[in-house]
């Protein structure tokens, strides 16, 4: 993604009433702006504003609704917060009325299948685009996701969409591809794909985002038996897929959490930089060997 340095944190910046995680916190423009820059001084390297809930379960936002709640909050952070700012949003008109107001990337759950219009906006404004898989709708996706072979499926899904998004006239440098942690998708499916990620992103061709902060799959997989983790206490579980996910092929995480995402990071640029690149190592740098 071009004029981003990855591997990237986005910062989530939410102006709804009915998120999953923090709906209603940040519907006041002053309050989301507010955040936002908060998001930014922890070290945030994109801005993610999106005034539409794309929680299971949730209905569709007006656009003039979405505008009304995200154009102001666009406008202000990309004055003032020193980091691009992207739209969450599926409609085009939205997106374009972000651009104008700031905005230099839009994010897109429905990967351009919601708007025809959306894939040629992005083309000529020249924005970054983030394409997501989902199968279904944010109203009906959790009903019962089914896949014969979720890596397989999602990973071809996503190939067809960076297509589509090329033939549009959105180069390579300008994408990147969200396998949709959680959008129609059981907890082992989303476990799937982190665990084969390195396949998604083959297939994606293009750098990859992964967003697994406080969701549902997270509460299932790190709670305790025949127990979910309320949304509130999934922290330690999106750092751990976070950093799996950082290690196993994603160039960018989205996440509520800066701060700790961007330790998490900085860890990691920390331990590959220290990796031994001298062929032939100091001994203590062989592995043991262990005779039978």
């Amino acid at each position: 993604m071009r004029g981003i340095r990855l591997p990237a944190v986005l910062g989530i910046v939410n102006v709804t009433p009915d998120s999953f995680s923090d709906g209603g916190l940040f519907l006041d423009p002053g309050r989301a702006v507010e955040h936002g820059l908060a998001l930014a001084a922890a070290g945030a390297a994109v801005l993610d504003v999106g005034g539409e809930s794309t929680r299971p379960g949730s209905h569709p936002v007006p656009a003039e609704e979405q505008r009304r709640r995200v154009v102001p909050v666009i406008r202000r952070l990309a004055a003032e917060a020193g980091v691009p700012v992207s739209v969450d949003t599926s409609d085009a008109s939205v997106a374009a009325a972000a651009l104008e107001a700031g905005a230099t990337m839009v994010n897109d759950v429905t990967a351009g299948r919601g708007d025809r219009e959306m894939l040629a906006l992005v083309a000529g404004a020249g924005a970054g685009y983030v394409f997501m898989h989902m199968q279904g709708t944010p109203a009906t996706m959790q009903v019962d996701p089914r896949y014969d072979d979720v890596v397989a499926e999602v990973g071809a899904f996503l190939a067809e969409r960076r297509a589509a998004a090329n033939e549009a006239g959105i180069p390579d440098d300008d994408l990147v591809a969200d396998p949709g942690l959680g959008f129609g998708k059981t907890a082992a499916h989303s476990l799937t794909l982190l665990a084969r990620l390195g396949d998604v992103a083959a297939a994606a061709g293009v750098p990859v985002l992964v967003g697994p902060s406080r969701k549902g799959f997270l509460g299932v997989a790190a709670g305790p038996p025949a127990a979910t983790l309320p949304v509130d206490q999934r922290e330690e579980a999106t750092l751990a897929a976070l950093v799996w996910a950082l290690d196993h092929g994603a160039s960018m995480v989205r996440v509520h959490d800066v701060a700790p995402a961007v330790e998490a990071v900085r860890l990691l640029g920390a331990v590959a930089a220290a990796i031994p690149t001298d062929p032939d190592p100091p001994v203590s740098w062989r592995p043991a060997v262990v005779s039978a």
